[in-house]
């Protein structure tokens, strides 16, 4: 049976809800510009493919310049939203976390840039779980690569094969797959419609997640009262 010894988690999406307020915030740029971006796009443009809607306004014939700025705008509109979050905490995951940090080393590697990372954990609580935080400009080349992984087995201290990732994007799946890491995905919103077949699992809930997790771990049972936090 697999064991672990380390868990690397993403953020948007697992951590916290903040990838419906990303979408509205690209959203609401692209509308004057008669881009109407539907969910869908924005789960196959941003989180599956990693290249965003700019390629349709340079198709329309707008200048990278023109870019650049909507890149900006939307960097300040983001944080805005996210200020004005009040709870963005997914639902049980700091039960998850509280149960497995005295068992394993954690650590965050995310695609946010520190300044979004900050403002969305300003009230959830939940760093405290690990061991670091790894934001987007602390590694080379962005998911699906496998750079932050990387990285994130280094501060460890682990190898892959005593690790796992938790992710819900499958452009962070084939970041984590390409690091050697074994990949948990959790559904949401935005991912309930995909495949995920080179996961290890998908699960539908945190409780679920606590579940899969603790049964890597020597000692945590169910049995022992170990996940009573997670039902």
């Amino acid at each position: 049976m697999k064991t672990i010894q380390g868990v690397l988690w993403d953020n948007d999406g697992v951590l916290v809800n903040t990838e419906q307020l990303f979408y509205e915030s690209n959203r609401d740029l692209l509308l004057p510009y008669g881009i109407d971006l539907t969910p869908k796009q924005f789960f196959d443009w941003f989180l599956d493919n990693n290249y965003g809607a700019w390629h349709v306004l340079l198709g329309q014939g707008h200048d990278i310049e023109l870019v650049e700025r909507l890149r900006a705008e939307r960097t300040v509109l983001f944080a805005q939203r996210l200020r004005l979050a009040r709870q963005l905490a997914m639902p049980g995951v700091k039960q998850v976390l509280a149960a497995l940090r005295p068992h394993v080393a954690m650590g965050v590697v995310t695609s946010a840039y520190e300044q979004h990372f900050r403002i969305s954990h300003a009230a959830t609580d939940l760093l405290q779980h690990f061991d670091f935080v790894l934001t987007r400009e602390m590694y080379g080349d962005s998911k699906p690569a496998p750079d932050g992984y990387q990285l994130g087995l280094q501060r460890l201290g682990l190898a892959a094969a005593d690790c796992v990732a938790v992710e819900d994007s499958p452009r962070g799946l084939r970041a984590a797959n390409a690091a050697g890491l074994e990949c948990i995905v959790v559904r949401n919103q935005m991912n309930r419609h995909h495949a995920f077949d080179d996961a290890f699992c998908v699960v539908d809930s945190n409780a679920e997640l606590g579940e899969v997790l603790a049964s890597f771990v020597p000692g945590m049972t169910r049995s022992q009262g170990q996940l009573e936090a997670f039902l």
